[in-house]
């Protein structure tokens, strides 16, 4: 057992170790039972350091600690909703290449950082505890690290304005560093998948309706998500493994396809190969091989440590796209994998990662402009190599839930576009329940998961606005300079620039800095409850504004002039205004 033993009910309780300064106010120590680790740190460019351990063969505790300052919250990619800072004893998560990374960051109440960290190998499985120490007035981080021969690495960011500028120094490392999948055009286009708006009912008819009408909208690929395959109803997943269309839904899924595809749609269809149920034909054969009930009901999963497995995994997928014509996989559930962790037969990002790199050559093979989707929790840097379609995890009709994830998974995605979850509303209600879950997206590919053909005109035309605004700004929100702020105030305000162009969305009532006027153009979008925005400008600026509501409608277009300091403008909730130019006044 490591000196990291979940016995003790918090880190003072641990045996003693020496500290030593480590980078900026942050101290370490190292241990390793059984062996003397020694570890060294080395300056690499833009502020960042890497700290080297070695301890062969012997598992490694790294402790961090630093004095609490003024420390307002804690972001790790499993954060969820909690992110700000808790007590060592309730701190605790364990990662790996499919559920999450081994990274997080402090920062204080203005939001600069105060201790920013990451694996530098995302694949081993690593269990964290971190939070406040209360017999010590400190915050503290500590990793169990398993037995290696190569050394462990990890990389620090210095002090930061913000924990996006300080991930954003970890994410260029790891472009740099890790190998990432190509990121065809159709993979940042708005996409259209069936997962909500029809759940397991879905046919070709029903299908091949929606793909028209998306096409129409302005989307670029459909995902035909859960329900195609056979014994593909309920909720459970007793009858998967078998991956065969169901003939009664699906009669010619090959010619389905090439319908959709005529649309000018590219088309994903949902898998979920490591899972195993009990109704599948192919059960007898691989039950041996799926020991262990997965999370989700009806299943086992499939052992990838296994080579046979993975033999049968990449055939599997292979077979689907190339009979069928697909464009690409919507790969489900690799995280149930994890229930294999731990029992001592091998670790189980190894062999994911074997399974992957065959996965994405042999479907490369078949198709060169392959589409591949992942999901939240394994949407990590190690995960850049085998997906170029980084989705949020479910959050149905929640958009603020969509917005703190996407940009959660944007904050370390190397590569792959970043997708939100599809989004979802009440087509009954006010146009502005639509607008409201596309402009919770917009710093994402959007997805979507409604009936198109039974929408009201205002929901409709609210899509086609929304969608074409989207494609014009796309460059700026998806590869421009990002700013969300304090990942506990769950990002209400976020700001993305790129040369010439700026984007800003608010999302509850508050004082939008505008800076000093410049002749950029400036794209304001109100996810507020109140039909204003309030600016501050630091400079008085003569603009023109045009300002638009939820569906798109223009509602008013003049030129203005705008003191110095604070200014009211009446924008729609869920609205938008364009402000162009910006010669100075003089205040």
């Amino acid at each position: 057992m490591t000196t990291l033993s979940h016995e003790a009910v918090t880190t003072a309780e641990l045996a003693p170790a020496t500290y030593t300064a480590l980078l900026d106010t942050v101290e370490i120590a190292v241990l390793a039972p059984g062996a003397e680790p020694e570890w060294n740190v080395a300056e690499l460019p833009d502020g960042l350091r890497m700290l080297h351990i070695e301890a062969t063969d012997a598992p490694v505790e790294v402790r961090l600690s630093l004095p609490l300052g003024d420390a307002a919250g804690y972001w790790h990619p499993k954060a969820g909703w909690s992110r700000t800072v808790v007590a060592d004893w309730a701190g605790r998560t364990d990662v790996s290449l499919v559920d999450g990374l081994a990274a997080g960051c402090l920062y204080d109440h203005t939001g600069a950082t105060m201790l920013t960290f990451a694996a530098a190998d995302p694949v081993p499985e690593v269990s964290i505890r971190y939070g406040v120490s209360e017999e010590n007035d400190t915050y503290v981080v500590h990793l169990a690290l398993p037995a290696s021969a190569r050394p462990h690495r990890l990389l620090l960011v210095r002090r930061s304005p913000s924990v996006a500028s300080a991930l954003k120094v970890l994410r260029t490392w790891y472009a740099a560093e890790l190998p990432t999948m190509p990121v065809p055009e159709a993979a940042r286009l708005p996409l259209y998948c069936t997962w909500y708006a029809f759940n397991q009912q879905v046919d070709a008819e029903t299908v091949e309706t929606q793909a028209k009408r998306a096409a129409e909208l302005g989307f670029g690929t459909l995902i035909l998500d859960d329900g195609w395959q056979r014994l593909g109803s309920g909720r459970g997943y007793a009858g998967v493994g078998d991956w065969v269309p169901d003939p009664g839904k699906f009669p010619d899924f090959t010619g389905h396809v090439a319908r959709v595809r005529g649309t000018g749609l590219k088309y994903l269809a949902w898998v979920a190969p490591l899972l195993l149920g009990p109704r599948a034909d192919c059960h007898p054969r691989w039950a041996p091989c799926a020991t262990v009930e997965a999370g989700v009901p009806g299943a086992y999963v499939l052992d990838p440590r296994r080579p046979e497995v993975r033999a049968h995994v990449v055939d599997t997928c292979v077979r689907l796209v190339r009979e069928h014509g697909l464009d690409g996989l919507k790969v489900d559930f690799l995280d149930e994998a994890k229930v294999y962790a731990g029992d001592g037969q091998g670790d189980i990002g190894r062999a994911l990662t074997m399974l992957l790199t065959e996965l994405r050559a042999a479907l490369e093979a078949v198709r060169t402009d392959l589409l591949l989707e992942l999901r939240q929790p394994y949407v990590g840097p190690g995960m850049a190599a085998f997906g170029n379609m980084l989705r949020s995890f479910d959050c149905p009709a929640d958009s603020a839930a969509n917005r703190v994830r996407t940009i959660d998974t944007a904050l370390l995605a190397v590569g792959g576009a970043v997708h939100s979850d599809p989004l979802l509303w009440d087509t009954t209600a006010p146009v502005e329940a639509a607008a409201r879950q596309l402009i919770g997206t917009l710093h994402s590919v959007p997805q979507v998961s409604v009936r198109l053909d039974t929408l009201p005109e205002s929901h409709t035309e609210a899509i086609r606005f929304w969608l074409g605004r989207w494609r014009q700004l796309r460059d700026t929100l998806l590869d421009g300079d990002v700013e969300p702020g304090r990942p506990d105030d769950l990002y209400t305000l976020v700001r993305a620039e790129d040369g010439e162009t700026r984007v800003v969305t608010v999302h509850s009532e508050r004082v939008v800095p505008m800076g000093r006027p410049s002749g950029r153009t400036t794209f304001l979008v109100n996810g507020s409850e109140v039909d204003r925005l309030v600016l501050e400008f630091a400079d008085g600026a003569e603009v023109d504004v045009e300002v638009r509501g939820p569906d798109g409608r223009m509602i008013e277009r003049n030129q203005m002039v705008v003191p110095a300091g604070l200014n009211s403008l009446t924008v729609p909730r869920m609205g938008s205004a364009t402000i162009r130019g910006g010669e100075w006044t003089g205040g």
